[in-house]
């Protein structure tokens, strides 16, 4: 038995050329595999032309596609495994330009979850989590170190690692409930993309570190800076959802 699959690979802002057969290719329920790489602001030099904002959203916008943006050479992998198991639906794997870490799974939990969209990467000690840091992608290992930051200072944060809206959602309640508790409201949602849906999972009041403008040309670390994708950013996002959620 011979099986084909078709595949495409493109900058991800050339998303935006590629809409006719994305929709296409979901309203006609064929699984083909749209690669996309070079998916934020990490492009850099590129400048805001080549760095992809308001795409992310396009994707997950589009009925019948599932998209999917992995943290690492892991869920990377288990991305792969999804888009290939679909038989009636296309699939998007967002990736980065930029080099990311392995996550150590060891450490954290297993990247097998990006099967189930969303899953409990990092989890607090002590007891329920203070904070709920959810993030997809390449914000996932600056999740991590924020997480690893608050729990040397006692504060007891949960690390979501959100590869595919379109998958948590199938999930049943009693899961989405788990990765998501409702009684935690303190959370900040953690994407170098565009806000739009964020506050379906971090709700009216939580904090969304995303980009709110197009991008600039400059290297990556002085755009993360720029921007406040850093580590003591996000620290002080967290604090403050918090301190919000106390003072309620």
């Amino acid at each position: 038995l011979c099986f084909l699959r078709p595949y495409t690979a493109t900058f991800m802002v050339f998303s935006d050329y590629m809409k006719p057969p994305l929709r296409l290719a979901a309203i006609m329920e064929l699984p083909v595999v749209f690669v996309f790489t070079h998916d934020s602001i990490g492009v850099g030099e590129d400048g805001p032309t080549h760095q992809p904002i308001e795409q992310l959203a396009q994707l997950r916008g589009i009925p019948g596609m599932t998209t999917l943006r992995p943290a690492d050479a892991n869920e990377t992998a288990e991305a792969w495994k999804v888009a290939l198991s679909q038989s009636d639906r296309p699939s998007s794997i967002v990736l980065s330009r930029q080099p990311l870490p392995t996550v150590d799974r060891s450490k954290y939990a297993p990247a097998s979850g990006l099967a189930r969209g969303a899953y409990v990467l990092a989890d607090a000690e002590g007891g329920a989590p203070e904070v709920i840091l959810v993030g997809s992608g390449s914000e996932v290992s600056l999740c991590l170190q924020a997480y690893e930051a608050l729990k040397k200072d006692g504060v007891r944060a949960r690390v979501v690692s959100m590869p595919s809206w379109e998958l948590f959602e199938l999930q049943d309640e009693a899961y989405r409930n788990h990765v998501l508790p409702p009684a935690q409201l303190a959370r900040v949602a953690v994407e170098q993309a565009g806000p739009m849906g964020w506050d379906r999972y971090v709700g009216m009041k939580g904090a969304k570190l995303v980009m709110n403008s197009f991008g600039a040309s400059a290297p990556i670390g002085q755009l993360q800076a720029k921007y406040g994708f850093t580590v003591d950013n996000l620290i002080k996002l967290a604090r403050e959802q918090i301190a919000l959620r106390r003072s309620e």
